[in-house]
């Protein structure tokens, strides 16, 4: 493992209490193989995720004064997503910081994108217990500078939803997500689908389209703007 403190110097942040980000770049694996003492960093990534998204949510709202919610929520899960999260990661090299366990370590788990998005979300959370909000906002600004400006140009638009709404949901702990055809109308040669999207069991929103595959993107984006702030 790289010091920990050239993480520091990367994210432009010092610690009062160095523990903190030690405990952010640490696996499950790892303590799993180690000490009972040790902490993994899934209570950070939770605390992170939250903060996360409420800093790009509020950019978000003062860069476009006169866009809809939809729009709004559209462009925050895109750069919130894992992918986004990742992207992040590596370009500070955080895979060469996380404590794995051995199994982990032989999969390739420094550079597995869920691995590094979810230390991505701890580091966010351990900056927030150690510096407050002010602090974590400045941090988070400063290293996704980048994608925000992006996203002001437009070039942060989702151009797969499924896919989206699929990794928000995983982050939350939610894998149980069905798409259902429920209906077909119209003659052969011009149908309409609509198909029903269902989580954990309930019925959620329904799209329709040309192609099933139409029909479930449009359920996908529905579900994203009408439930995404409160999943």
């Amino acid at each position: 493992m790289t010091d920990i403190k050239q993480l520091e110097a990367k994210i432009n942040y010092i610690f009062r209490d160095e523990k903190l980000l030690l405990t952010s770049v640490t696996h499950s694996s790892y303590v799993k193989e180690h000490s009972r003492e040790e902490k993994s960093n899934e209570r950070l990534e939770f605390l992170g995720d939250a903060f996360f998204d409420a800093i790009i949510g509020e950019e978000l709202f003062k860069i476009f004064p006169n866009k809809e919610e939809g729009f709004l929520s559209r462009t925050r899960a895109a750069l919130v997503c894992e992918k986004s999260l990742a992207k992040e990661a590596r370009e500070l090299g955080l895979g060469e910081y996380m404590r794995l366990g051995n199994g982990e370590e032989k999969s390739g788990g420094r550079t597995r994108e869920s691995i590094l998005a979810d230390a991505m979300e701890a580091v966010i959370g351990a900056v927030y217990i150690d510096g407050g909000f002010e602090e974590v906002k400045r941090v988070v600004l400063n290293l996704f500078e980048e994608a925000i400006n992006d996203a002001k140009h437009g070039k942060y638009v989702i151009n797969d939803y499924k896919t989206a709404l699929q990794e928000k949901l995983q982050s939350k702990g939610i894998t149980d997500i069905k798409y259902t055809l429920v209906k077909e109308m119209g003659p052969d040669h011009d149908k309409t689908f609509i198909v029903q999207l269902e989580v954990d069991g309930e019925p959620k929103t329904k799209g329709r389209g040309k192609s099933k595959k139409q029909a479930e993107q449009q359920a996908a984006e529905e579900m994203m703007e009408r439930y995404i702030n409160v999943l």
